[in-house]
């Protein structure tokens, strides 16, 4: 299965769109990635026009570590925001766009089951796909028995 990819920007303003990527790129810089030296910064954009950043944050203990992804989907929740326009991720990558794991796909998809998911490479170029098409016939809130 072939995933779409976008090269747009259609549901920000110009203004909107480089805050996105300025935010996004920086937020790399907030990684503590001493094992693997993979840093990956996350930045969102919520429903009420807020930007929310974070990054991954490794552990000794591998297991303990947490994608950019989680930690800032976790900070938007904490501060209130549950509904998103945008989910934006960057990484040191060069040659390749930055995607999100499995586990952080299936966290995406709790609350951003329609969104837009920007992959940046470290220059600033992008692609955009839809979560949708990442986590196809994926398993939701709906899902559960009673909902």
């Amino acid at each position: 299965m072939t995933v779409p990819i976008h090269k747009d920007h259609t549901e920000l303003t110009e203004d909107q769109f480089n805050t996105l990527s300025e935010e996004v790129l920086k937020a790399k810089s907030l990684s503590y990635s001493p094992y693997s030296k993979f840093r990956v910064g996350c930045t969102i954009l919520t429903a009420s026009n807020e930007f929310i950043s974070g990054a991954n944050i490794e552990n000794a203990s591998y297991g303990a570590s947490i994608c950019a992804e989680r930690t800032t989907i976790s900070k938007a929740i904490l501060s209130g925001h549950t509904t998103f326009k945008v989910i934006a991720i960057s990484s040191d990558q060069e040659d390749d766009f930055i995607s999100p794991c499995g586990i952080c796909r299936q966290v995406i998809r709790e609350f951003a089951k329609d969104v837009p998911v920007y992959m940046f490479k470290s220059s600033g170029e992008f692609i955009k796909v839809y979560m949708n098409d990442l986590l196809p016939l994926s398993f939701g809130p709906e899902n559960l028995l009673g909902e």
